[in-house]
């Protein structure tokens, strides 16, 4: 891609997405073709995300087994117990997976800039962005997602406080390295420290789970559940006999009150016309009982290669159950034509194996590898929006790709603040988010661009923009206490986090999104040079 002629808009943006010819159509046009691009990717990044879950519930959800010996009896004592502890899950897998479009648009950001003293800016700008989408507008959503006057609380109140903890320190120790320590620059040191805690992170939070002495805060919990997302009740049934054990699964965007969404599915072998047969993950998750069930996938009962050559036929289907109840002529031709748009991210993504062959760590890769891809042609449609309109890189980072990459942190919240009987699975994956987007996601990449600056140039990396994301920072801060705030309060007042009557949900919902808009609209002015 050829570099742009001027970056502020002033004159004609030579570069270019596909082909040359976009540099002579106009500018209002070539904005609207990117931004739509953006809004596609998004779109993309929603479908893969469904396949993340599925694989991540297939990861969290394998057990071991254990055999105990009964000291009376001399008896075999058989029983299963999870392999992942849960509050590592739910900062490694959970948190670490969600924010990954960050860490990847983050990582390729740094890479593409290697070999130049001054740090990108689209890496820094959408991890600060996205941790304002998560505390806000994500803590919003799942305030009010459960069922009117349904109330629901952290059960373990000292894991959450010390996830906070390190949420906050996290952006602290970003304003110390970048206007205390060394100001507008990041030595090899400071990155490597950045990265080196999140491993205390995991330390600390497990040592708290375990309520190890002198490292744990000793603050009672109530029990939590077992499962991440515990399964659901199937809300329709079969006409026959024999396929009441069978259920179709929905795609994407199909039915509203279903929490976990696949554009997936694939049918039984049972020879009993098009059946579906229930995939774990979805309505219910294979190896959270200690009993063997019946209705439990396994290799034995499916091929794995007519599962993943069925993903493609499913891939292309235009109706599902739901489109075929419709009667309104408008509303199923709006439902096909949605499905035709997502057709090709449905193509792309039928690659990715199906999630429960190796307790679903191959498909939780593979979901990230395509995770990657998508971010990488974000930061290329960034570039291209910033040469075109002059908007600072900055501004875009902290709205539209904050925005459009946090979408699997929402979906996360969102489905476990509706699912578990507990709090704890959705806040803590926007505190841990925010801590993985600086330890990780701000951290590697200034890590890779430091030593490398370090041993070719013996030079630090260079801050171009410090001072406007420092203000952010501050901002953040300052934000960030009113909602932590408000959470106290529900929880003396109310008894909970989330939920509770449906007047207070929604003053709450407003309130977050309002400290939302004041972090982006004070953010995008400081770097734009305006205050």
């Amino acid at each position: 891609m050829p570099g742009n002629s001027s970056i502020m808009g002033q004159e004609n943006c030579e570069s270019y997405f596909i082909f040359q010819g976009e540099t002579g159509l106009g500018v209002g046009f070539r904005t609207f073709l990117y931004f739509l691009g953006l809004a596609y990717c998004f779109v993309g990044l929603s479908a893969i995300t469904a396949r993340f879950f599925q694989s991540m519930e297939s990861v969290v959800s394998h057990t071991r087994k254990v055999v105990d010996i009964n000291p009376y009896t001399g008896a075999e004592i058989i029983r299963y117990e999870k392999v992942w502890n849960f509050t590592i899950a739910d900062i490694s897998l959970l948190a670490f997976g969600t924010s990954f479009p960050q860490i990847s648009l983050a990582t390729i950001d740094a890479l593409r800039n290697l070999g130049n003293l001054y740090a990108g800016g689209l890496g820094p700008g959408t991890l600060v962005g996205s941790a304002a989408f998560d505390l806000f507008p994500i803590h919003a959503v799942c305030v009010v997602v459960p069922r009117a006057g349904e109330l629901k609380k952290i059960a373990d109140v000292g894991v959450w406080l010390v996830e906070l903890f390190w949420s906050f320190w996290a952006y602290i120790w970003l304003y110390i390295i970048l206007e205390v320590w060394t100001p507008n620059v990041i030595t090899i040191w400071e990155a490597l420290l950045t990265v080196l805690q999140y491993g205390l992170l995991l330390m600390h939070a497990y040592a708290q789970d375990k309520r190890w002495p002198y490292f744990s805060l000793p603050l009672p919990r109530s029990e939590r559940p077992e499962d991440w997302v515990p399964a659901e009740v199937v809300t329709y049934k079969s006409d026959s006999g024999p396929r009441n054990n069978y259920s179709e699964i929905v795609e994407v965007g199909e039915d509203e009150n279903r929490n976990i969404v696949d554009i997936f599915s694939f049918h039984s072998g049972s020879g009993i016309g098009p059946v579906y047969q229930n995939v774990p993950g979805t309505d219910e998750t294979p190896e959270y009982s200690n009993k063997d069930s019946p209705e439990k996938m396994s290799l034995e009962d499916y091929h794995v290669f007519a599962i993943w050559g069925q993903q493609f036929v499913d891939a292309v289907k235009l109706k599902s159950t739901e489109s075929r109840k419709l009667n309104n002529l408008y509303l199923l031709l709006a439902r096909i034509s949605w499905q035709l748009l997502l057709v090709p991210w449905r193509l792309l993504f039928a690659f990715v194996p199906p999630y429960h062959i190796a307790h679903g760590w191959i498909a939780f890769i593979c979901s990230l590898v395509f995770i990657s891809a998508i971010a990488y042609i974000v930061t290329q449609l960034t570039d291209l929006i910033s040469c075109v309109t002059g908007i600072n890189p900055y501004v875009i980072a902290f709205t539209a790709l904050a925005s459009g990459t946090s979408w699997p942190d929402l979906v996360a919240s969102k489905i476990a603040a509706e699912r578990q009987i507990t709090a704890d699975s959705a806040i803590a994956n926007i505190t841990c988010s925010n801590s993985v987007n600086i330890y990780v996601g701000i951290g590697v990449p200034w890590l890779i661009d430091t030593a490398y600056n370090f041993f070719v140039y013996k030079e630090p990396l260079r801050i171009e923009n410090a001072a406007g994301l420092s203000f952010s920072l501050l901002v953040f801060f300052s934000t960030s206490v009113g909602c932590i705030a408000v959470l106290v309060i529900r929880r003396r007042q109310l008894g909970a986090e989330l939920g509770g009557p449906r007047l207070w949900a929604w003053i709450t919902f407003v309130f977050f999104m309002l400290l939302w808009l004041i972090f982006v609209l004070l953010s995008s002015l400081k770097v734009s040079g305006i205050i």
